[in-house]
């Protein structure tokens, strides 16, 4: 029974240099100086130095690896925002979204195909949970965001298409080998993690020996009753349970919570639910991202006009909350926050070969 090869997107350098190793009975020097070439130049030239005198044994790790990803189905662009997405081998595909900043890129990348969350705003809830995505898809975003389609990124936030928190294993491994400094090398504080409120993943997150991501939450109402009805999540962890859990990650890690609020026309946008929301973060370190709802493919809600919205951001920041209002960007493209997902493959029912399950 052939072996098959080591994927190098599964890997951190050490597990990677370790199998290399093992199976060669050498090499694990020289395996991290592959592992390092790749994730940094997004291919192998054999020049380095070190395999000047060693080219039998690049050779043999090479066989040994699978340097393969995922092709792109799809590359959009709307205006400077870009969305694309690649072709899973059971013929799925993972959205990603390309933010331009000032100061290098925001890569917006999937945990998941469809959501099983179920939240009324988000046509990735729409679809229903799919299947998780392996390491390999998830880094795979990545991987083609900066060495084939050439985006400079900044800034890593598990937004797009999922419960990050219901991939957990697989969301943590991933971010130890974006964050390992012999591949993409980025810092903790550039990955950001979102939830919807999932408050398991929040305390296991905290039970971590390594620096930590930052933490974003999906909030979108400010009482029980009206969360509830948007995000079917509040049954199970209410808000008195998803508070003290912002409160103690908060008050662990020293870190600023990010608060994301949908705002949706004549549902949550008012000045009595502004109060409500000062109310309820009170003695929290968080800053609120307030998101004017996007249209989707079928619509229930509309976006609120411009001056209740200035009028909701006004009051959070009288109140002395920091508090940004997002301009959508995207939406021509169904990029912007809540449109991502194909309600279509609802209809397919994958098949879930061995090689996903990882």
């Amino acid at each position: 029974m052939k072996i098959p090869p080591i994927s190098i997107l599964s890997h951190t350098s050490e597990s990677y240099a370790n199998a290399i190793s093992h199976k060669l009975g050498k090499g694990f020097q020289h395996a991290k100086l592959v592992y390092q070439e790749w994730f940094r130049r997004g291919n192998i030239s054999g020049l380095n130095p070190a395999f000047k005198n060693a080219q039998a044994l690049l050779q043999n790790i090479l066989s040994l690896t699978d340097f393969s990803f995922l092709p792109i189905s799809q590359n959009l662009t709307d205006g400077q925002t870009g969305k694309f997405l690649i072709k899973t081998i059971d013929d799925l595909d993972i959205e990603s979204v390309l933010i331009p900043m000032q100061a290098g890129g925001t890569l917006c990348i999937s945990s998941q195909i469809g959501c099983q969350m179920g939240c009324a705003f988000c046509e990735t809830g729409r679809m229903g949970l799919l299947r998780n995505l392996t390491t390999q898809e998830i880094l795979s975003q990545l991987f083609i965001a900066k060495f084939r389609l050439h985006f400079s990124v900044r800034n890593i936030v598990f937004m797009g298409m999922g419960e990050p928190f219901d991939n957990y294993d697989t969301v943590m491994h991933a971010f130890r080998i974006l964050t390992d400094s012999h591949g993409f090398g980025l810092g903790n504080n550039r990955i950001t993690i979102s939830t919807s409120g999932c408050l398991e993943g929040i305390y296991r997150l905290l039970q971590e020996t390594t620096p930590l991501p930052n933490l974003a939450v999906s909030l979108n109402a400010p009482n029980d009753e009206l969360r509830n009805k948007l995000m079917p999540i509040n049954k199970k962890y209410p808000l008195k349970e998803l508070y003290q859990a912002i409160y103690d990650f908060c008050k662990q890690t020293s870190k600023q919570v990010l608060i994301a609020y949908v705002l949706i026309k004549e549902q949550n946008d008012s000045i009595e639910h502004a109060k409500q929301l000062t109310n309820f973060l009170s003695g929290l370190n968080v800053k609120i991202n307030l998101i004017p709802y996007n249209p989707q493919s079928r619509d229930r809600f509309q976006s609120p006009e411009q001056s209740t919205l200035e009028n909701f951001t006004s009051y959070l920041r009288e109140k002395g909350f920091y508090t940004l209002l997002r301009q959508t960007k995207g939406q021509k493209i169904m990029a912007a926050c809540g449109q991502l997902g194909n309600l279509e493959l609802k209809r397919k029912k994958p098949f879930i070969l061995p090689i996903l399950k990882q």
